[in-house]
């Protein structure tokens, strides 16, 4: 398996975009897969950039209901004409940031008939789900504050239902995508015991300083997991330098042009 950040918060090349957002190319032994599309068609010229053909892609999937995952689907569909976009059916629910600031997907994303909605776990194929945990039990805290969903026409904080996860199965590994863990990264690893996550951890608003307690009891339990961590865009570059110190080699940063092999 290998994978490619399209697009991430930083770019490995200052030839490459970058921007607040995370585009993912994952090629497995069947499957090219597209998991989210940054904010902007930055991650299309990324990936031109890198030799990579987007309308190759067999399989799309967007992580969870906002801008920044979604903003680029529209160029995306341009490109290919044949891969299915697999979202959770509550992606297009109203959610913003604070009162105002529409964090949503664009209604018009809507209108395509490539759209495939999912529910709590749908089998791709063999070795290959998408999952959303939303029946679990959250043992530990999220740091997704501040973030709200409208129901009934009225705001309310995000449960995040609309987040699912990619589990990948090749070998004897066990692989997990996640866009930003907004249910707890240490749920996520709890419910999906993965060998390798790659994905946001959803630190950047804890203060390296304040909140330096609980960074480090975070940082202890990841690497207790077991899991090996690549992490990117939403977990914030000194809440990444804070816990690279304590983690050492179970944790690295995936910057936009960068590629692993697992």
């Amino acid at each position: 398996m290998r994978v490619t950040m399209l697009l991430d918060n930083l770019a490995a090349d200052p030839s490459l975009a970058a921007e607040h957002g995370l585009s993912l190319y994952i090629e497995t032994a069947k499957h090219r897969i597209l998991f989210d599309a940054g904010q902007s068609d930055a991650f299309a010229r990324n990936a031109e950039a890198l030799g990579i053909d987007l309308a190759a892609v067999d399989i799309a999937i967007l992580s969870h209901g906002h801008y920044d995952h979604s903003g680029g689907l529209a160029r995306f569909l341009e490109l290919n004409d044949h891969a299915p976009l697999y979202l959770h059916r509550s992606a297009f629910e109203r959610r913003e940031a604070e009162r105002g600031r529409d964090i949503g997907l664009a209604p018009s994303l809507a209108d395509s008939p490539r759209l495939v909605f999912t529910d709590d776990i749908l089998h791709l194929d063999v070795g290959l789900a998408l999952i959303t945990c939303n029946q679990r039990e959250r043992r530990f805290p999220s740091h997704s504050g501040g973030l709200y969903q409208y129901r009934d026409g009225a705001p309310e904080q995000d449960a995040f239902l609309h987040e699912q996860y990619l589990c990948i199965h090749e070998g004897t590994r066990n692989v997990v995508i996640s866009g930003c863990s907004h249910k707890g990264i240490l749920n996520i690893v709890d419910w999906l015991k993965p060998d390798v996550l790659i994905g946001g951890f959803h630190f950047m608003d804890l203060d390296v300083l304040k909140d330096a307690g609980e960074l480090e009891s975070e940082a202890a339990q990841l690497t207790a997991s077991g899991t090996l961590f690549y992490t990117c865009h939403c977990t914030g570059k000194k809440q990444f330098d804070y816990l690279k110190e304590r983690m050492g080699e179970r944790l690295h940063y995936l910057a936009g042009g960068m590629s692993m092999e697992i």
